[in-house]
C-alpha cells in the first residue's frame, strides 16, 4: 500500500510534484515558498521537508520589534511585509522584504546589539532555534550562508568556478625545483659546464646566501658569445640582477600574464618568502599550450594593422571560452587589457619603423580602465602621450604622426575613438611633461564640475610604452596636487556621489522606465564605476600610487585609510558585479546579440538578485562614508 503523502500533488505552478512527508496543502504552500528563498533553495528534500511542519506562522503589525529579549527565538523568513534592521546607534543596517530572513541572535553576535522593526505589516515563517541549529549542522553550505555578513556570500559567488581550469592552479605545481646556485665570482665557462651537467637552462647567482641575480642560456648567448667575451668572465658581470619573483600560491594564469608582459623567460618562485623553485616559459607552455593568453605573444609578431585585426577578431568567442572554463572577472579583464596593451605596443613599433626613432624620450600612456587593467569588450580609446621637455617645435610633428598612426590603427582593430577626444591624436592629450604638469595644477586649482567629470579618467594613468619615468613624474605631480587639495577632493566626491546604486526603498531595484533599456539597469554605470570612483578618490586623497582598483584597496587597508572589512566589502561588490556583467555579455555573445551592460533584474535567478542587492548596498554605504569624509570641502 502506497502512502498517499508521497503521491503526486499539483503544486502552485499547476504541475504534478511529490512532497514526501507533507500532509496538507498549507504545508505544501509553505514548502514551495521556502524552496525559492536563500539559502533553503539548495537544501535537498530529505533535509528541508521535515523542517516545514515545524515552522511557526506569525503575523506582526507595523511597529513590532525583535531584539535580544524577544522570547521566541529562531530564523524569521518574511513571507510578506518589510523589516528594518538598526544598530544600537540607530544606524540603518538593512531593509528586508519578501523572501529575506534574519536571526537576531546571529546578528547580535556579528554586529553587537541589533534591533529589527516591522515597517510594513509582515507575515513571517519562524524556524525555531533548535530546528535552525539542526539545519546548520546538517548542511555545510547552509551554515556558511549564515556564518558571515553579505560580503562573504558575495566573495563565494564571485569566486565560483563552474569547471576546473588548469590555468587557475598554483604556479608551484609546475615549477622546477632542480635549482643550481653559483657564486658571482665563478666564470661563465664554469657556470655553463654546471648547467650542462645538471641539464638546466638557468642558474641562480648567490652571494653570502643572498640571491643577487640569475644567468640563463640566453644570457650566455647574447651577453657572452655574441659580444665576444672570454670564458673567464665572472658570471656576476653578465647576470640579470634585481630579480622579480612570484609567490608559489600565484596562479599559472597570473604568472603567464606577468612573464608575457615583461618578456621574462625564467621567473624565480618563492614559498613563504624563500626561493624554492623556478618557472620557465616551457613549463607554462606544457601546463596549457593552447590557452588564449598566448594571443598576446602572437600579436607582437604581426606586421600590419590588418593582420592584427584578423588575429583578434575572435576575442568575443574567446572570452566566452575563458568564462566557461572558470576564469574570474578580474582575470578576464587582465587578459583583455594585456591584449589591448600588446596591440598598442605593436602599433607603436610599426609606427617607429615607418617614421624612424623618436627625436627625444617619450611615453605612451593608457588612461581609465586600460590603466587599471580592468578592460572588457567594447572598450574605447583613452590614451595620451608625454614628451620630454627637451623637445623642439620642429620635432613635435614626429609625435603627432605616431599618435595618428596608433590611434587610427586601434580604431581599425576595434578600439573605437574616444567620444570625448581623450586620445594622443588630440593636441591637448599629447604634450611635453612640463605642459602636462601645468595642466594638472590648473585642474586642481579650478575643479569645475564639468572639468572634474571630464578629467577624472586621467587620474588613472599607466605607462604602456616608452620612458615610464615620464609617466611616474606626472603621476607624482598629480598626487601631490590632489592629496592636499580639499576643494578638488570635494569636487571629485561630488562626482562620485552623482551616480547612486539602483536600489530604492526595501532594497527594490530601480530600473529605467522607458527607452531602449526599459525595465533594465546598467551594471557598469550604476555598479562598476561608482566603486572605481570611490576607490580612486580615497587613493588620490592619500597619495596611493597604485592604479588597479584591487591594488588600491589593498594599499588603502594596509595604510589604515580603510578598514580591512571595508576594503574587502568593496572588492567583493566589484568582483560580483563584474562577474555578473561578464556572464551576461557571454550569454549575449552566444545568442548573437550586441554586447551591453544592461540587465533586467527579473531575468536573474533569486540568489543572483539577492547578491546583487548586497553589492549595491555595500556601494551605497561606501558613498555615505564619502559624503561624511569629504563634505567639509563641499561648501
Amino acid at each position: 500500500m502506497t502512502n498517499d503523502t508521497t503521491s503526486p500533488i499539483k503544486g502552485g505552478d499547476g504541475t504534478e510534484k511529490s512532497y514526501p512527508g507533507l500532509e496538507t496543502p498549507e504545508l505544501i504552500t509553505i514548502a514551495e515558498f521556502i524552496q525559492q528563498t536563500l539559502p533553503f533553495n539548495d537544501l535537498p528534500q530529505e533535509i528541508l521537508y521535515p523542517v516545514i511542519s515545524r515552522i511557526v506562522i506569525q503575523y506582526h503589525c507595523q511597529g513590532d520589534v525583535f531584539d535580544a529579549q524577544t522570547p521566541q527565538r529562531g530564523l524569521r523568513i518574511l513571507r510578506s511585509g518589510a523589516v528594518e534592521l538598526r544598530d544600537s546607534d540607530n544606524k540603518l543596517l538593512d531593509r528586508l522584504g519578501e523572501g529575506e530572513s534574519f536571526h537576531i541572535a546571529g546578528l547580535n553576535a556579528e554586529r553587537g546589539e541589533v534591533i529589527a522593526t516591522v515597517i510594513e505589516d509582515a507575515l513571517c515563517y519562524l524556524v525555531p532555534d533548535e530546528v535552525y541549529g539542526q539545519l546548520r549542522d546538517a548542511d555545510r553550505n547552509f551554515d556558511r550562508y549564515f556564518s558571515g555578513q553579505r560580503n562573504r556570500r558575495l566573495r563565494r559567488a564571485a569566486r565560483y568556478q563552474p569547471e576546473p581550469n588548469t590555468m587557475m592552479q598554483e604556479v608551484r605545481t609546475v615549477m622546477s625545483t632542480n635549482l643550481l646556485s653559483v657564486a658571482p665570482s665563478e666564470t661563465v665557462q664554469q657556470v655553463a659546464q654546471a648547467m650542462a651537467a645538471r641539464r638546466v637552462s638557468s642558474a641562480f647567482v648567490v652571494d653570502n646566501d643572498v640571491l643577487v641575480g640569475i644567468v640563463t642560456d640566453r644570457d650566455l648567448r647574447v651577453r657572452v658569445v655574441a659580444k665576444g667575451l672570454g670564458s673567464a668572465t665572472p658570471v656576476g658581470e653578465i647576470m640579470t640582477p634585481d630579480l622579480e619573483c612570484v609567490d608559489g600560491s600565484e596562479t599559472i594564469f597570473a604568472t603567464t600574464l606577468l612573464m608575457t608582459q615583461r618578456r621574462f623567460h625564467h621567473l624565480p618562485v618563492k614559498i613563504n618568502g624563500v626561493t624554492r623553485g623556478i618557472v620557465t616559459t616551457s613549463d607554462l607552455i606544457l601546463a596549457k599550450q593552447d590557452d588564449p593568453v598566448y594571443l598576446v605573444q602572437h600579436i607582437s609578431r604581426q606586421h600590419d594593422v590588418q593582420t592584427i585585426k584578423e588575429l583578434v577578431s575572435g576575442m568575443a568567442n574567446l572570452m566566452v571560452q575563458w568564462v566557461n572554463s572558470g576564469m574570474l572577472a578580474q582575470q578576464v579583464s587582465q587578459v583583455l587589457t594585456a591584449i589591448s596593451d600588446a596591440i598598442t605596443v605593436r602599433l607603436i613599433q610599426l609606427a617607429e619603423e615607418e617614421f624612424g626613432p623618436a627625436p627625444v624620450p617619450w611615453c605612451w600612456t593608457g588612461f581609465g580602465s586600460q590603466a587599471r587593467s580592468e578592460q572588457l569588450l567594447g572598450a574605447d580609446q583613452d590614451n595620451g602621450l608625454i614628451i620630454d621637455d627637451s623637445v623642439t617645435e620642429a620635432q613635435l610633428s614626429w609625435y603627432r604622426d605616431v599618435a595618428n598612426f596608433v590611434c587610427d590603427g586601434l580604431d581599425e582593430v576595434g578600439y573605437i575613438y574616444c567620444p570625448g577626444g581623450i586620445m594622443a591624436k588630440t593636441d591637448e592629450w599629447r604634450q611635453p611633461l612640463a605642459t602636462w604638469q601645468k595642466t594638472v595644477r590648473k585642474w586642481a586649482r579650478s575643479p569645475t564640475p564639468a572639468a572634474v567629470m571630464r578629467v577624472s579618467i586621467f587620474f588613472d594613468i599607466r605607462c604602456i610604452y616608452g620612458d615610464c619615468k615620464l609617466a611616474q613624474r606626472l603621476q607624482e605631480t598629480m598626487l601631490d596636487q590632489t592629496s592636499r587639495n580639499s576643494i578638488f577632493l570635494a569636487a571629485l566626491a561630488a562626482n562620485v556621489l552623482d551616480t547612486k546604486p539602483p536600489l530604492g526603498i526595501f532594497r527594490r531595484f530601480v530600473v529605467d522606465r522607458d527607452g531602449e533599456h526599459r525595465s533594465e539597469l546598467d551594471l557598469k554605470k550604476r555598479g562598476v564605476l561608482p566603486v572605481t570612483e570611490i576607490v580612486r578618490l580615497h587613493s588620490l586623497a592619500h597619495k596611493i600610487a597604485a592604479v588597479n582598483t584591487d591594488e588600491r584597496l589593498k594599499a588603502l587597508a594596509a595604510e589604515k585609510h580603510l578598514t580591512i572589512a571595508g576594503s574587502r566589502n568593496l572588492a567583493d561588490a566589484l568582483h560580483y558585479i563584474q562577474q555578473l556583467r561578464i556572464k551576461h555579455q557571454c550569454e549575449q555573445i552566444t545568442r548573437g546579440e550586441k554586447v551591453s551592460n544592461f540587465v533586467n533584474p527579473r531575468d536573474l535567478p533569486k540568489m543572483a538578485k539577492e547578491q546583487l542587492r548586497d553589492a549595491f548596498t555595500i556601494i551605497d554605504e561606501a558613498q555615505s562614508s564619502v559624503r561624511q569624509t569629504y563634505r567639509a570641502g563641499m561648501g
